[in-house]
């Protein structure tokens, strides 16, 4: 059975289909890159699949380990184990880095989940999660900090996540400690080297899903009709 599965989901704004009957699978400790270019709905798709405020599909289905979630709000998706990293991620003034990364874990390894995103544990475990961290910092704590919770969906939205802040070896290391830990992880990106460590993936384009597969042959599809500098007037897909 699979971990998420989308169908006919379908989402508008200001009278536009900005999820086009969009239908979409991901299977238990799986990596699957959404790849497609900016405009097209990954956002959007994130924050419909996390409950957001106003991003309740108009139509479809979500299901999370074969239960319906489109009623569900933030916090009820959260406690089945879909978490997010947020575009401005939450500060907490008085709470140390350590204390941040076990809040909801007492059991999570801090320290080896700094280095995980590329940060010295000695430099940084003992400082504050507050303003004085820059946002690049704080966007690589969140993201330890979903490590730490052992999710099992964990939604990237690059760049909203601070993965693109991150080497191509940190990502790696990055993206398989979520595999090792059992958790799947949607990695929403544009760029087809990032979409390359999936599992599988595939393509969005203005709202549909228009190609899945292995990484390989959808990230070549991806360069061969051009996506990337896409000419929408011109898409057959639109």
């Amino acid at each position: 059975m699979p971990l998420l599965e989308i169908t006919g989901l379908t989402f508008r704004a200001a009278g536009k289909a900005i999820l086009d009957n969009l239908c979409l699978s991901i299977g238990p400790a799986s990596v699957h890159a959404l790849l497609g270019t900016n405009g097209t709905g990954k956002s959007t798709l994130a924050y419909a699949l996390m409950g957001c405020e106003g991003y309740a599909p108009a139509s479809g289905e979500i299901r999370f380990e074969g239960r319906i979630i489109n009623d569900l709000k933030i916090h009820e998706r959260a406690r089945l184990g879909i978490t997010m990293a947020w575009q401005e991620p939450v500060r907490f003034e008085g709470v140390s880095v350590r204390d941040y990364l076990t809040i909801m874990n007492r059991d999570a390894d801090p320290l080896g989940h700094l280095r995980m995103v590329g940060l010295n544990p000695d430099v940084y475990v003992s400082r504050m999660v507050d303003k004085a961290l820059s946002g690049g910092e704080r966007k690589r704590i969140e993201l330890a900090s979903l490590l730490a919770l052992r999710p099992k969906l964990a939604i990237l939205d690059e760049p909203d996540s601070g993965i693109d802040m991150l080497s191509m070896q940190d990502i790696i290391r990055v993206i398989m400690a979520f595999k090792e830990a059992g958790s799947s992880v949607l990695l929403i990106t544009h760029r087809e080297e990032i979409a390359l460590m999936a599992d599988q993936a595939s393509q969005l384009c203005y709202g549909k899903i228009i190609y899945s597969g292995n990484p390989e042959e959808v990230a070549e599809y991806y360069k061969s009709r051009k996506c990337l500098s896409c000419d929408k007037e011109a898409c057959a897909h639109v």
